[in-house]
C-alpha cells in the first residue's frame, strides 16, 4: 500500500523507518542482509517491509549496479516427490553449471503452495535476496506472472503453451512429442491406450493429455487419461484403475519417468510381462529408465540443456538485454526400446 497521506506515492526508506520505529541506517542495514542491528529489530523492520508493501526501484538498483548475484527458484511440490525426480535434478544442475559460469549462486527453497510463493517473491524482491527467479509448473489463471511484474522482479517462465505472455518463457513443444508417441502405439496396432497424467492444472499436463487425446482421435485409438501427482502411490493408484477396465489397455504412458517405473511395479505385480502383454513408454528419459528390464521407450530431452537455457534466459533478462517473450528449446524426440511391441494377438 503507498505511504501514510500520499495514496499515490510509493512507499521510501523514510517510510518504512517511521512505520519501524527505527532509523534509516538502520531499514538500509536488514535490506542489505548487513551486520549491526539485532535480530529483532531487522524482524521489525522486515515485518513493516511487508505492511507498507514497498519494493526496491528495479530501474535506480540496475542503474548503481547492485546485484544479489544469485538467482531464485522456488518449488510448489512436495518435497519428498522432488527427492526421486530426475527431471529436477537435472534441470537444476543446468541451471546452477550455467549460473556458476558467471559466479551467480541459485536459492532453492520447497513451499507447499502458490500463496506461499508468491510470499517468498515479496520477501526476496523487498530484501533484494536475487536478481531474478525462474518459474517451474504453470497452472491455468496463473497469478504468478502478472505479480512478479508487479513486484519488478525479473522471472523466467519454463514451458507455457508458446504464446507470449507477461514475462518470457522457454518453452519445448511437448504437444508434438506426445503426437509422436501417439503415432508410434498406433502403427504397433493398439488401440486401447491408457495415460497416466500429472497434475490437471499443471499447463504442460493438460497440453501433454489434449495431444494424445487429439493424436487418439485422429488414428481411432481409444484413451484414458487418469491424473495422479507424480507420486508411487497415486500412479500406482492410476495404473490400478486402467488395468480394471473392461478395455483393459494395451499400453500405458505415463508422464514421468518415476511414474512409469512405479506402475511397471504394478504390471509385473499383476503378471503382465512388458511387451508380450502391455507396452509401457514414459514422457522423460532418463537413466532409471534406460536401466529397467526391458529399457523403457521414452520421449528424450536433454533437462540438463533445458536447464542451461533457462539460467541464460535469466541472466539475459537481469543485465537489461533484450530477451524474446518465448524462446525456443528443443523439442523432445522418441526413443523407441524394448518396452513397446506390437498389440498382443488376443487383444488385437
Amino acid at each position: 500500500m503507498p505511504a501514510a497521506g500520499h495514496p499515490n506515492r510509493r512507499p521510501t526508506i523514510a517510510d518504512i523507518a517511521a512505520h519501524a520505529g527505527v532509523s534509516p541506517t538502520a531499514v538500509s542495514f536488514a535490506l542489505n542482509d548487513r551486520p549491526g542491528i539485532s535480530a529483532r529489530t531487522r524482524s521489525r523492520i522486515l515485518a513493516a517491509v511487508a505492511e507498507l508493501g514497498w519494493r526496491p526501484n528495479v530501474a535506480a538498483r540496475a542503474l548503481g549496479g547492485r546485484r544479489a548475484d544469485t538467482v531464485g527458484l522456488v518449488v510448489t511440490r512436495p518435497a519428498r516427490t522432488l527427492g526421486v525426480e530426475p527431471f529436477f535434478a537435472q534441470l537444476v544442475s543446468g541451471l546452477q553449471a550455467r549460473l556458476s559460469a558467471d559466479l551467480v549462486a541459485l536459492q532453492l527453497l520447497v513451499v507447499e503452495d502458490v500463496p506461499a510463493e508468491l510470499d517468498v517473491y515479496r520477501r526476496w524482491a523487498a530484501e533484494r535476496r536475487t536478481d531474478g527467479v525462474v518459474v517451474l509448473d504453470l497452472v491455468s489463471d496463473d497469478p504468478r506472472p502478472e505479480e512478479l511484474v508487479r513486484m519488478g522482479l525479473p522471472a523466467v517462465l519454463l514451458s507455457g503453451d508458446g504464446t507470449p505472455g507477461p514475462v518470457p518463457a522457454v518453452f519445448a513443444d511437448d504437444h508434438a512429442a506426445m503426437t509422436l508417441l501417439a503415432e508410434h502405439l498406433a502403427a504397433l496396432g493398439h488401440v486401447h491406450v491408457g495415460h497416466v497424467g500429472g497434475v490437471p492444472a499443471y499447463v504442460h499436463s493438460a497440453r501433454r493429455a489434449a495431444a494424445l487425446h487429439d493424436a487418439g482421435a485422429r488414428l481411432g485409438l481409444d484413451i484414458t487419461t487418469v491424473p495422479a501427482d507424480f507420486s508411487q502411490g497415486e500412479t500406482a493408484a492410476a495404473t490400478r484403475a486402467l488395468l480394471a477396465r473392461d478395455e483393459r489397455p494395451t499400453a500405458i504412458v505415463y508422464d514421468s519417468d518415476v511414474s512409469a517405473l512405479a506402475g511397471v511395479t504394478v504390471l509385473a505385480e499383476a503378471g503382465l510381462d512388458l511387451p508380450g502383454d502391455i507396452s509401457v513408454a514414459s514422457f522423460d528419459d532418463s537413466e532409471l529408465v534406460r536401466l529397467a528390464h526391458p529399457p523403457l521407450t521414452a520421449m528424450t530431452r536433454d533437462t540438463f540443456e533445458l536447464g542451461e537455457v533457462m539460467a541464460t534466459t535469466l541472466l539475459s533478462l537481469v543485465r537489461g538485454e533484450p530477451v524474446p517473450d518465448v524462446v525456443d528449446a528443443p523439442a523432445p524426440v522418441l526413443t523407441v526400446r524394448g518396452s513397446t511391441g506390437r498389440v498382443p494377438e488376443v487383444a488385437a
